[in-house]
């Protein structure tokens, strides 16, 4: 055998991504979307740590009316930061940029993504972005809310201009991401899969792509204008200047309101992933989710205008965006009772991703039922600006786009670093952070629609016991986020090693070693319908879960392979 022949030899049986080869400059410089993805996922759980620790100084804050720990001018820059923080360096790169980068190309049986170096470039913009917005933390941060509302945002004299520039450049960003996940699932997708052979994980990257590619321009070009305006003093949104500052909501909401689906639809395609994977069933109407999520990114262009209820739009636009809102939450509710249905008699394993699953449904039902008040005209005036928003904002955000997050890092988790976590660990952890977050929010429904305002810093003292009960409901849950981080990275010393296939899914990625090799596949992966469970058998516990050596043919009922 040659030297060329044995490297070839090492590569596919001795050595993965994450030890081929070693060295800082090897993983700075490195195409391979696997070690991409991990640097991706080690920045955003940086910048969720640190807006974790504003929304900790923000519920303490608020343990009593008055001041507390900080004065009005801190709690505005605390609470802007947090929200901008885990808005823009967390929420919006999580799932797409993290997980979806790692996981992508490996569903698809392929080697890379479409455009490995504009790969790496995404990943090089959103930490030059992400450095812009701590150097705006270094010199006092910003107090204008995350949305950056003008007239105030053109006249006060902290880091405006630095903050929307580090939010401009995180655009670009997205924008070359989810140029790539498009091409990359259009043109890497082997012959023998179809569309409707794909795993649901990757109909929504696809959506969210869509999404990132029209949405992330308009509010990019709006905060340049921003910036220019509040630098050059050109009237473009402040009055005082001859703008319009309703313009610039308009401009805003455009894209933000599709950017809540930036955060919801990847971790729609995750549930889609855990429910068939731990219900061993497959999906119930497959074509049905997928139309979905296209369904969600094209209304959710359409909608924007249900912010701005109270800004003086006419009655008959209000009437027109309201029908609008209702509308989005017919493809939502398409998803919600299909995964219902495909529980319907399943034989569930309950385990650690599964449980996030759960959370996820229930954390969804429960925002997107909240919303239906907020698409309504007579009862949004009411909850317009009030703790009622702040609620039903963080469980379709928050308990929709984090958990999703951690029952997809849960369930990858073996699939990216090859070990186990500890379950019983893995239970404590899910259990603190599930409660902490009903008990921080569920009560701020109740404090809203009481008239609690949102964003201020005093309050009436008939609103403290249901303010304290949220800090504390917020102090559990970052007990447990911090619980969860110590096992996972417990488990990357000490963890038990993991299977190819440890859960017995079906989709391509785990027909590959865990981790992968450096180009993924040492063989062509064989390609079937993603929930073809009765394709998987359990060999051992050491080994998990295994192809059979024949599978039945296509039973012609268009709902994919079986």
């Amino acid at each position: 055998m040659s030297s060329a022949d044995t490297h070839v030899h090492d590569d596919h049986e001795g050595r993965n991504y994450l030890n081929y080869p070693r060295g800082f400059l090897s993983w700075a410089f490195t195409l391979d979307h696997k070690r991409i993805g991990i640097m991706y996922l080690v920045a955003v759980l940086v910048a969720f740590f640190l807006g974790g620790m504003f929304a900790m100084l923000v519920r303490a804050e608020l343990l009593t009316p008055g001041k507390t720990i900080m004065d009005a001018d801190q709690y505005n820059i605390a609470f802007t930061m947090h929200g901008a923080i885990m808005i823009f360096l967390f929420m919006i790169p999580a799932i797409p940029a993290a997980l979806g980068n790692f996981v992508l190309p490996l569903m698809l049986g392929a080697k890379d993504v479409a455009f490995p170096r504009l790969n790496l470039l995404s990943f090089w913009v959103y930490v030059a972005g992400t450095l812009l917005a701590l150097y705006s933390l270094a010199v006092g941060g910003v107090d204008t809310g995350w949305t950056f509302y003008t007239p105030y945002s053109t006249t006060t004299n902290t880091a405006v201009i630095s903050v929307t520039m580090a939010a401009f450049i995180l655009g670009f960003s997205s924008i070359f991401t989810g140029i790539n996940f498009i091409v990359t699932i259009h043109k890497l997708r082997p012959k023998e899969m179809s569309w409707f052979d794909m795993p649901l994980f990757l109909w929504s990257t696809y959506a969210t792509s869509i999404i990132q590619i029209l949405g992330t321009p308009v509010v990019a070009i709006t905060l340049l204008l921003l910036a220019v305006e509040k630098g050059l003093k050109i009237g473009i949104f402040d009055p005082a200047l001859g703008g319009d500052p309703v313009l610039f909501q308009h401009f805003f909401w455009f894209y933000s309101h599709p950017a809540v689906y930036l955060m919801i639809l990847p971790a729609m395609g995750i549930m889609s992933e855990l429910i068939t994977c731990f219900g061993r069933k497959r999906i119930f109407g497959y074509k049905a989710i997928a139309f979905s999520s296209v369904a969600i990114a094209v209304i959710g262009f359409l909608i924007w205008g249900h912010h701005m209820y109270t800004s003086g739009q006419s009655a008959l636009v209000g009437t027109i965006f309201s029908f609008l809102t209702s509308i989005v939450a017919i493809p939502s509710a398409i998803k919600a009772f299909n995964w219902m249905a495909t529980l319907y008699k399943a034989s569930v394993r309950f385990e650690t991703p599964m449980l996030y699953a759960f959370s996820f449904l229930w954390l969804f039902l429960i925002g997107g039922l909240t919303g239906l008040f907020l698409a309504t005209m007579a009862t949004d005036v009411h909850l317009h600006d009030t703790y009622f928003i702040v609620a039903h904002f963080h469980y379709i955000m928050v308990g929709g786009a984090l958990f999703g997050f951690l029952g997809g890092l849960h369930y990858w988790w073996p699939k990216m670093f090859g070990k186990m976590y500890n379950q019983r660990a893995a239970l404590v952890g899910w259990l603190l952070s599930f409660s902490g977050f009903n008990l921080t929010f569920f009560v701020q429904f109740w404090i809203g629609q009481n008239g609690m305002p949102r964003r201020y810093y005093n309050y009436d003292p008939e609103f403290q016991l249901g303010n304290q009960i949220s800090s504390i409901g917020a102090f559990l849950s970052a007990i447990g986020f911090f619980f969860i981080a110590a096992y996972l990275i417990h488990s990357l010393v000490k963890g038990k090693k993991a299977s190819a296939n440890p859960w017995g899914a079906a989709s391509l990625e785990w027909q590959t070693a865990s981790p992968p090799i450096p180009h993924n596949f040492s063989e062509e992966p064989k390609v079937m319908f993603a929930y073809d469970f009765q394709q998987w058998e359990l060999k051992s516990e050491e080994e998990g879960y295994v192809l059979r050596d024949s599978r039945p043919p296509d039973d012609g009922s268009g709902e994919g392979r079986g």
